[in-house]
């Protein structure tokens, strides 16, 4: 590529978006702004929701406290009361008839004790008021009885169901009116009553409670009636109750957290029993949720308001720079005609104050780069028309001798062709010669081999010869032992015959002895004996008979074995025969083949001699001509060169001419 076609592609310049400083500052400071007005009202709205739920804390115990006061002063009350009518009747030391005139004295006299009070004996007797409808099948294993044996003043004890289905709780004590039966008086305070007093006593608005008697963490007050005698566990369904009866186990009774609600507990004193007050923590934090919401809005209005403030004072401040962008721009499309304000007393003002320093200096630049442009084009025509002309005498000089090199190269690539032809042949007859002298030796062994096989073969047949013999006479040594083993069977035979014939005799001989009576009877052991021997000698001569015919059988079988080793060993020693007359034609024709090996052994020692020769010669011609050959291409090497320096030469010139008219073009771009 030239360089006035990249002069070109330089100066073809993409159009960037310009973005205004207005614009990027905002960019900037728009997200920390918003990002530190979202922090500071994250901040306050976790510290409002902090405070808010201390206070609600704050609240709810003093709410809790409050209503556990109350119920200590009402509990308090009512022993008061049971206390003192207790004292009044232990004072009277009252018969049965004046017992129960007192308990219908005091009866209906509490409303918090509906039923009056009822004593109970160890003797199992139950005294209550004429109105009462209270009963009690078996007084001494009663709850109430049970609770007040244990204690001299009155208590209240756990809750229980009553026979008539009521859950209550007595106050209860030993009554000491001077008698020796032993007496319990009581007086019950119904659940409900409990109820309504927890219930009404909550001051903190939409705040719940419920007491709890810890135990047997039974509920003695809810604001659910269904809840009220039930048991409170931890595997309850409701995740607030089950909360509230972990913390009661675990004896941890500080304001906490459980379920979306804000719990405080309070223990009841003068009894086992705990108050439990909650609410739900949105109702907590409603006020929070509102004031953040108020925190969000003015934060979105200070964000507007912000911004507002961010552009006035950016255009105040980036104004004068417009004036210097326009200016700049103008410079960039080779306008140096321009005056710039430099008034400014600020940073702007000296930038202003350089860049008019910078148009005046372009402006004398310019001049001279324009000046010295016309004399380059003035020198580089000049050069252009030499070095043409140079150009055109290395291209004809070059050719020459790239002429003369391709002949040089010729005439050197066919004597170099002879000399390898040459040095191959003479090669190829020294291995010839060699692998000759290699062959008559081998042939010369292989003779000796030949004879001494031979010799093998005839010592081989006559070897053959006498086994053929030999097993001739192993046949018929085995017919003579198979002629002896059946003389050897006729005589087991006749052995076999007289055992027969003495067993025979010894049976005869044993009958006789059995009619001489007393007198027979040694003989009869004597033929007894006869007949045993007769017996085991048939038995011997069957089992000689048996192993002669198995000898007989291995006699044949030996026989046809001998005969075939006899055909075998005739097959082989006629195979032997022919072998010998074919190693008697090997031999005499590697003797023939001996002798033509020797005569080309004389012939190849004369072709070797002509090839050395040959390829001595080769190599001689083969160097002066690599030695032409380089000096050829040296020649045509500095021919290239020279042609090269003028095609350098000629486009230096030519780029040089190019670069005066791109330069002078450039230059008459600018305005000055």
């Amino acid at each position: 590529m030239s360089k006035n076609t990249k002069s070109k592609a330089s100066s073809t310049t993409v159009k960037k978006k310009n973005k205004k400083i207005s614009s990027k500052l905002l960019m900037y400071i728009l997200p920390v702004v918003i990002i530190t007005v979202l922090a500071l009202v994250n901040i306050a709205a976790s510290v409002s929701k902090h405070r808010m739920t201390e206070m609600a804390t704050e609240t709810l115990e003093s709410s809790i406290s409050n209503q556990a006061d109350n119920i200590e002063a009402w509990l308090a009350e009512n022993l008061t009361y049971f206390q003192t009518v207790k004292h009044s009747i232990e004072s009277a030391n009252p018969t049965e008839e004046e017992l129960t005139r007192i308990l219908d004295s005091f009866y209906g006299y509490n409303s918090n004790s509906p039923k009056g009070f009822y004593i109970g004996t160890t003797d199992g007797k139950l005294y209550k008021a004429t109105e009462s409808d209270m009963s009690d099948a078996n007084v001494t294993e009663s709850t109430w009885f049970k609770q007040g044996i244990s204690r001299i003043a009155m208590a209240y004890g756990t809750a229980y169901t009553n026979e008539q289905g009521e859950t209550v709780i007595s106050a209860t004590g030993i009554l000491n009116d001077g008698s020796d039966v032993i007496k319990i008086i009581g007086a019950d305070v119904t659940l409900n009553k409990i109820t309504i007093i927890v219930n009404s006593g909550v001051k903190m608005s939409d705040a719940s409670s419920f007491l709890v008697d810890t135990n047997d963490n039974k509920i003695l007050a809810h604001r659910n009636i269904s809840l009220v005698g039930t048991t409170l566990s931890e595997s309850s369904q409701d995740a607030l109750l089950s909360g509230a009866a972990k913390a009661i186990n675990s004896g941890d009774l500080s304001s906490k957290e459980i379920s979306d609600n804000m719990v405080a507990f309070s223990e009841i004193a003068g009894t086992d029993w705990v108050l439990v007050s909650y609410i739900p923590t949105n109702i907590i934090l409603r006020s929070v949720s509102q004031m953040g919401f108020i925190l969000f809005a003015v934060g979105a209005a200070a964000i507007v308001l912000i911004v507002i403030l961010i552009l006035f004072v950016v255009k105040r401040v980036i104004a004068p720079l417009g004036n210097i962008s326009n200016n700049i721009a103008s410079m960039s499309e080779g306008d140096f005609t321009i005056n710039i304000d430099s008034s400014s007393n600020d940073e702007i003002g000296v930038m202003g104050s350089k860049v008019s320093d910078f148009v005046a200096s372009m402006r004398s630049m310019l001049s001279s780069i324009s000046q010295e442009s016309d004399k380059l084009q003035e020198e580089s025509d000049n050069s252009d028309r030499v070095s043409k002309t140079m150009f055109e005498a290395s291209q004809s000089q070059a050719e020459a001798m790239r002429q003369l090199n391709d002949t040089v190269d010729q005439l050197a690539t066919a004597v170099n062709d002879i000399a390898s032809n040459a040095t191959t042949l003479a090669q190829v007859v020294a291995d010839t010669r060699e692998n000759s002298d290699k062959a008559n030796a081998s042939m010369k062994e292989t003779i000796d081999i030949s004879q001494q096989g031979r010799r093998d073969m005839d010592k081989l047949s006559d070897a053959m010869d006498g086994i053929s013999n030999a097993n001739e006479r192993l046949v018929e040594s085995i017919n003579k032992v198979g002629s002896a083993s059946e003389e050897i069977t006729n005589i087991v035979g006749m052995i076999g015959e007289i055992a027969e014939e003495t067993n025979l005799l010894s049976l005869n001989a044993s009958i006789e002895a059995a009619r001489a009576g007393d007198a027979g009877k040694g003989f009869a052991v004597v033929a007894t004996q006869i007949a045993k021997l007769a017996q085991t000698s048939a038995e011997s001569a069957q089992n000689i008979s048996m192993l002669i015919d198995e000898v007989r059988k291995l006699i044949g079988e030996a026989v046809g074995q001998a005969n075939e080793s006899a055909d075998s060993i005739r097959e082989n020693s006629e195979l032997i025969n022919v072998a010998v007359g074919t190693f008697d034609k090997i031999y005499n024709n590697i003797q023939t083949s001996n002798g033509l090996i020797e005569n080309m052994l004389d012939d190849i020692q004369k072709v070797d001699d002509v090839a050395t020769n040959v390829a001595a010669i080769s190599e001689e011609q083969a160097a002066s001509a690599d030695e032409i050959l380089a000096t050829s291409e040296n020649m045509v090497e500095m021919a290239n060169n020279i042609t090269k320096s003028s095609q350098d030469v000629a486009d230096n010139s030519h780029e040089l001419a190019e670069t005066s008219q791109t330069l002078t073009s450039y230059v008459q771009k600018f305005k000055i």
